[in-house]
This record gives C-alpha cells, sequence and structure tokens, in this order.
C-alpha cells in the first residue's frame, strides 16, 4: 500500500512483484494479500475518512488496512499497529456515514462531478457498479481449440468455469491463478474482459483481408482478429512503445498467431505508408480508463483532470490522421475503456462533423456500462469509409 499510495506504482505490478517475492506463501494468503490490497485501493477514500487521517507511513496502512477488515468483514484484528486506534470510534464512524457520494464511493471530487454532468441519473449506479470485483473472463483462441474442449481441459486442471455468450467467452466461476495451467501455457485462452472481446467482432476482420490494430499495445484485440481472421491475411499491429509490441510477439507465438506484423511507429512515414490500404481499422485509442476501475482501481487516483484533456485532444487526432489509412468502402472501429460520451459518442460526432469525417457514416455504436451485465464500461462505433 506505501508502495502504491506513496510511491505512485501501479497496484498490479505491485501486487505481482510482492507475490512473486514471497513464493513460499500459501494461495489463501496470496489471495488474501491480493484481495485485501485492491480493496483497499478501491475504497481509499472512504477508508481514509473513516480512519480520520492521511495515511504517512507503514503504521497508517496497517490501520488502513483494520479499517478495511472491520468495515467488510466485522474483525478487529489483534495488531501492535492498531494500539491507539480505539474500535468503537471507527465503528461510530462507520454507523453515521452520512457521506458525500464522492466519498462513499471512494472517487476524487472532480469525477464525480464529470460523471454527474455527462451521464445524469445513469451515473451513480455506474459509479457504484465500478467499484464491484472484475470477474475473471477469457477468450477461447480459436487457432488453438474450441471453447468446449477448453472447459474440459481447464476442469482437469481443476479450474471451474462455464461458457458465457454465444461466442469464445468462458467466466471463471471460482477465482483462481490461471497463468501457471497448461492450456494457457499451450496457448489455449486469453484473460480478456467480456465487454472487450465484443470490440473485434464489431469491426467484423475476415480471412484474406488486411487489418490494422493501430493502437495496439499488448495486443489483446489483436489477437482476437487473428483468430476471426483464421491467421489467414495481414494484421498489421502499430503502437508507439517497442517494448509493447515485443510482448504482442511473444503472446502471439504462444497463440499461434501467424499473420501479425508488429510495427512500431517511431514517425508520420509509418502511417503514411499504409494510406488507403486498410480494409478494417481498429482504433482503441488512450483514454482515461474509467470504465474499467474493476480490474484496475488505482486508475482513479491517478489520473488528473488535465491528463483528460489533453486524452481527448489525442483522441480526435487519432480519429482525424489514422482514418486515412482505410481505403474506399473499409470499415473501422473507435473504442474507448471509458464511460464518459465527451470520449466516446462526442468525439465520434465532431469527427464527422470535421472536413475528413465527412467521408464516412456510422453503421453501428455501442456503449456498455458496468451494471448492464457486470463487465467493463466500454464504448465501440462502427464506421464506413465510402
Amino acid at each position: 500500500m506505501q508502495a502504491i499510495f506513496i510511491e505512485r506504482r501501479y497496484a498490479d505490478k505491485v501486487i505481482e512483484y510482492t507475490l512473486r517475492n514471497n513464493p513460499k506463501a500459501g494461495s489463501a494468503d496470496r489471495a488474501f494479500i491480493a484481495e485485501s490490497t485492491y480493496e483497499v485501493v478501491r475504497y481509499y477514500r472512504l477508508y481514509v475518512e473513516l480512519l480520520g487521517h492521511q495515511p504517512q507511513g507503514i503504521d497508517d496502512f496497517w490501520q488502513l488496512l483494520a479499517v478495511h477488515l472491520l468495515v467488510r468483514k466485522d474483525i478487529w484484528p489483534a495488531w501492535r499497529e492498531l494500539d491507539g486506534l480505539d474500535r468503537a470510534v471507527i465503528q461510530a464512524r462507520v454507523d453515521a456515514a452520512d457521506m458525500p457520494r464522492a466519498v462513499r464511493e471512494s472517487v476524487p471530487d472532480w469525477i464525480d462531478q464529470i460523471g454527474s454532468q455527462e451521464l445524469g441519473e445513469l451515473w451513480p449506479p455506474t459509479l457504484h457498479a465500478l467499484n464491484q470485483p472484475a470477474r475473471v473472463i477469457l477468450r477461447t483462441n480459436t487457432l488453438r481449440t474450441n471453447r468446449n474442449d477448453l472447459l474440459h481441459r481447464l476442469a482437469e486442471e481443476g479450474i471451474e468455469a462455464e461458457p458465457y455468450g454465444p461466442s469464445e467467452a468462458v467466466v471463471l466461476t471460482r477465482r483462481k491463478n490461471v497463468f501457471q495451467t497448461g492450456a494457457f501455457k499451450a496457448g489455449w485462452f486469453e484473460v480478456q474482459d467480456y465487454s472487450s472481446q465484443q470490440v473485434a467482432r464489431l469491426l467484423g476482420p475476415e480471412p484474406g483481408m488486411r487489418v490494422v490494430d493501430a493502437c495496439a499495445g499488448g495486443g489483446g484485440k489483436t489477437l482476437h482478429m487473428s483468430a476471426l481472421m483464421g491467421g489467414k491475411g495481414s494484421l498489421i499491429a502499430l503502437d508507439t512503445l517497442a517494448w509493447k509490441l515485443e510482448a504482442l510477439r511473444l503472446r502471439a507465438r504462444r497463440a499461434g498467431a501467424t499473420n501479425i506484423d508488429a510495427r512500431v511507429i517511431d514517425s508520420s512515414k509509418v502511417i503514411k505508408r499504409l494510406h488507403g490500404s486498410a480494409d478494417r481499422l481498429l482504433l482503441d485509442v488512450p483514454c482515461s480508463g474509467l470504465g474499467v476501475l474493476k480490474r484496475n482501481p488505482d486508475t482513479k487516483w491517478k489520473l488528473e483532470v488535465e491528463e483528460l484533456e489533453r486524452l481527448k485532444s489525442t483522441q480526435q487526432h487519432l480519429l482525424q490522421t489514422y482514418c486515412l489509412m482505410l481505403r474506399p468502402g473499409g470499415r473501422m472501429v473507435y473504442a474507448t475503456c471509458s464511460v464518459l460520451p465527451a470520449e466516446n459518442n462526442i468525439q465520434v460526432a465532431s469527427f464527422l462533423d470535421s472536413p475528413v469525417g465527412a467521408g464516412f457514416r456510422v453503421l453501428s455504436e455501442r456503449t456498455i456500462l458496468p451494471q448492464e451485465e457486470g463487465f467493463d464500461g466500454f464504448y465501440m462505433a462502427l464506421l464506413e469509409k465510402e
């Protein structure tokens, strides 16, 4: 917790490092460490309010953890770090917790204000849903296997799971580390939220097409598109960060996705060389990440309003410049993992009103809110170039 809140490091990396450096910890201990840390990150503002002061060091974070255990499990541990901390006082604060929504749901005031302005009556249930822990969702890699065989193999390896939806999704019914399974090492699945799995399907890449993933990152959606293409055709994965593309190459080898060509965007020439050539284009643009707080709760403590404004400018710039890679009749999906209209349909509307966007039309658009099915918040719009 000190590394996350004082040193400003990413929660998932801190937890991964902690568990890796404590190999003797049992599965129950490891689960307690990960789940408790994420819950404190998720409800940090509320717990600080109940504690009565801002944590400054290790002992304060022990106290914050005790507040969490009291609130969620009605447990008050006998720790020396709690000497001088009165359980009755904390409990009285809990019982009298008539707090502003931003404190109760643990977000900065500015996020609560923007969410309320943009989503209106949808914001309270959206915010509450974003505080619920994310389920573990797998996407069957159809380049290697099918969903039924994957479920059978997972069961053999002690992983409890069930199918979800009509396609490749599998949801774990009991949380467990899936990355040590033989099925994962054999490339039979990727961990990918159900909402995220809808993006590549909306784009509809087909075998033999030339497809560009212009903001590929670690390549979760790139790998999905390769599977939808049956590994046939040209799939160009672009990103400005070479280390992300190297991670994608490793994942592609495990998945058997042989049609992926990963290219670093190190100058504007990389984009210009692809002008007018793509049948399909995915723009999964950088965004606030306010739709995926379920799995990345520390985002809300790191994001600043100035960063949100910069992101919106970047999103429109990418729409205006990267769309030129499409051929006439080609289709693109603009997608974000945000719930804010300012990053979503308003960006698409601004693009369509521009000289470049005038040559496009919207075929379909979809907003997924986390309270609907319990998955991540996402936005995706399918546009066609005339």
